[in-house]
């Protein structure tokens, strides 16, 4: 057995997830291709809404992926629990195990020779990544009504907000590429509509592929986390400025602070010489 009017259903938790989420581009398209799959890929007895039909397709996919597209499973099903009526048993839904990668940060000297030859608008988005720690989502949604001269407020993940402080260098930075651009609602903008996430991240990797260095936006923001760590700030702290939901997210920093530590310590002490 299917459900009749999948294919609305699965329309309908879209738009909810973009509209009252605020969900990414990126992940609706994720749990987008994620339901297209399942839509042939699962039976249903009584309550029973089984998905093992689905996992079986998914075989041989990284772990990652795998574990996305049972978000949106989840998901689904508790949207049509919660608000069609319905009350599915998920069956086949067991965990997968993701291996933890740590992110890799970036040499300081690195993004100084990215930053001697970066235009205004090249610097005003690396400074909003190193300096301030942004996703690459909440660079390209900023609004000019939400800059001031000390601070920032952006939308992260599920639009949930919250206000940043501003370095001088950046703040320098933001007030005069908007002097020079002359953007009207978004502080960056391309034939008057914002910067698309692929632009930017174009933009941001080819400056320092330009200096022999390969390096990611989302990397400037790891090395932002792994500096403060580094320099002594609270874990909680960092956590807030990052936007994470859960310590944990934060957590995996203590990690890249503690192999920073024994590398200096192997090169300052005196038997290491």
């Amino acid at each position: 057995m299917h459900l009749p009017n999948y294919d609305r259903l699965m329309r309908e938790y879209l738009a909810y997830l973009q509209d009252i989420r605020g969900y990414s581009l990126a992940t609706l398209t994720t749990y987008r291709i994620a339901l297209t799959q399942l839509s042939s890929n699962y039976t249903i007895d009584d309550n029973r809404l089984d998905i093992k039909p689905f996992r079986l397709i998914l075989v041989g996919q990284a772990a990652k992926t795998i574990s996305k597209k049972l978000s949106a499973v989840r998901g689904f099903t508790k949207f049509l629990n919660a608000q069609k009526g319905y009350s599915f048993d998920l069956v086949g839904d067991y965990a997968i195990k993701i291996p933890k990668t740590l992110p890799k940060p970036i040499a300081t000297s690195y993004i100084d020779e990215a930053l001697s030859i970066a235009s205004l608008q090249e610097k005003a988005l690396i400074f909003l990544m190193y300096g301030v720690g942004l996703r690459i989502s909440e660079v390209a949604s900023i609004e000019l009504k939400n800059i001031s001269k000390e601070w920032l407020i952006v939308h992260g993940k599920g639009n949930k907000e919250r206000q940043l402080p501003l370095l001088e260098i950046v703040s320098k930075t933001l007030e005069e590429h908007i002097t020079f651009a002359k953007p009207k609602t978004y502080l960056f903008e391309k034939k008057g509509k914002t910067m698309s996430i692929n632009q930017i991240r174009h933009a941001t990797t080819k400056l320092f592929k330009s200096k022999g260095i390969k390096v990611t936006p989302h990397q400037l923001r790891h090395t932002f986390a792994t500096e403060l760590l580094n320099n002594d700030a609270r874990l909680s702290d960092i956590s807030k400025l990052l936007g994470h939901t859960t310590m944990a997210s934060t957590q995996i920093y203590t990690q890249l602070a503690s192999t920073k530590k024994l590398q200096d310590y192997l090169a300052a002490h005196p038997l290491c010489r």
